[in-house]
């Protein structure tokens, strides 16, 4: 009777941890295809985003990505935190969710929970992109600079907003020379 019982919560924690760690996309939200992850590779600025606990009161904010030995991608994320005066840093990994010429990953911080890492919007480029999470209350838009031109900010403002995105929620990272 304990065997059986102990198999069952095995079971169920197995289901739990598949459910919790797949990546997914909003409902009429698309992933950039094809996509070239070698091109998209190396440092990225956040020029905006929609706020969360773990980016709060932070500015200067980079994400760069590299490939892992194993074929995953690194991620290292650094932002200053304006309140607490010092530089955080988070180091994850990615992998796709399908093909990797679909921009769908999931990227996890947190062992074995993943979350959704979408591209939705990228130039010819790969100098700025619009990159969404599983739901509508993730949205960043990056630049390989720490500005981004008027007309691609309004383009893709416009994208995010047909698609469903609140960009009245955005808060537009600002990026100083700190040491």
């Amino acid at each position: 009777m304990r065997t059986s019982k102990l198999l069952y919560i095995l079971k169920i924690f197995i289901i739990m941890t598949g459910l919790i760690s797949c990546s997914s996309i909003p409902k009429g939200v698309k992933a950039v295809e094809p996509f070239n992850k070698e091109l998209y590779l190396g440092k990225w600025y956040e020029i905006a985003r929609i706020d969360f606990k773990y980016e709060k009161d932070l500015d200067n904010t980079t994400a760069e990505y590299s490939l892992n030995t194993n074929g995953t991608i690194k991620v290292d994320n650094k932002g200053y935190n304006t309140k607490k005066g010092k530089w955080k840093q988070a180091i994850g990994k990615a992998k796709f969710a399908g093909a990797d010429t679909i921009a769908m990953l999931k990227v996890s911080f947190f062992g074995p929970f993943y979350a959704g890492y979408n591209v939705i919007t990228l130039d010819a480029e790969y100098k700025y992109a619009l990159v969404g999470g599983a739901s509508f209350k993730y949205l960043w838009i990056l630049s390989r600079e720490t500005t981004i031109p008027d007309e691609i900010k309004k383009r893709y403002l416009k994208v995010a907003t047909d698609a469903g995105y609140h960009t009245s929620d955005l808060i537009w990272v600002k990026h100083e020379n700190l040491k």
